[in-house]
C-alpha cells in the first residue's frame, strides 16, 4: 500500500511549500484556496506590495514584545489567508464554496474575510492563540478541521 495523502493532506502540504515564500520573522504562513480538487489561489504572509519586508527592516512586533495572537494591527504583514483571497479577487476567481488550507489556524481578522468570501471549509495544521476565530466560524457554519502533521 502507498502513503498517498488524502486531498486535505495534499493541499496542506502545498500550503507548507507556499509558506516558504513568507517574509515574516515570527510565523511563516502559507494558504491555498481550492475547490473541486483544483487550486484557485495561494498566499503567504508578507508586507503589502512595494513595501519593505520584515526580513529587510526587522519586525515591529518582536521589537515591542507583542504576544502572538494579539494586536494584529501592529504587524506590517498581510496574512497568508488575506493574500490568497486578494489574489483570487485580482484575478476574478470566485471563492464561493471553496476550502481554505492553511499552515496555521486563521486569526479573527482572517476569519471575517473568509466568512465574507463564502469559503465553507477551513483546514489548518497549527493552532493559533486567537480562538475567537473558531467561534466566528461556528456561528457562520464554516467547517473547521485541524490536521496536525
Amino acid at each position: 500500500m502507498t502513503d498517498r495523502p488524502s486531498i486535505d493532506e495534499y493541499f496542506l502540504e502545498i500550503a507548507t511549500v507556499v509558506a516558504k515564500r513568507s517574509t515574516c520573522l515570527r510565523n511563516r504562513v502559507g494558504a491555498v484556496i481550492a475547490r473541486d480538487k483544483r487550486i484557485l489561489s495561494t498566499g503567504y504572509n508578507g508586507a503589502p506590495r512595494n513595501m519593505e519586508h520584515c526580513l529587510d527592516i526587522g519586525c515591529i512586533r518582536q521589537q515591542n514584545n507583542i504576544e502572538s495572537g494579539t494586536r494584529h494591527e501592529k504587524c506590517r504583514a498581510v496574512h497568508a489567508e488575506q493574500n490568497a483571497i486578494i489574489q483570487a479577487a485580482i484575478h476574478g476567481v470566485s471563492t464561493d464554496f471553496a476550502t481554505l488550507y492553511c499552515t496555521h489556524q486563521p486569526c479573527i481578522l482572517c476569519a471575517k474575510m473568509i466568512i465574507n468570501s463564502n469559503i465553507k471549509k477551513v483546514v489548518y495544521i497549527q493552532p493559533y492563540p486567537d480562538t475567537d476565530a473558531l467561534d466566528f466560524f461556528a456561528d457562520a457554519d464554516v467547517e473547521v478541521v485541524n490536521i496536525p502533521f
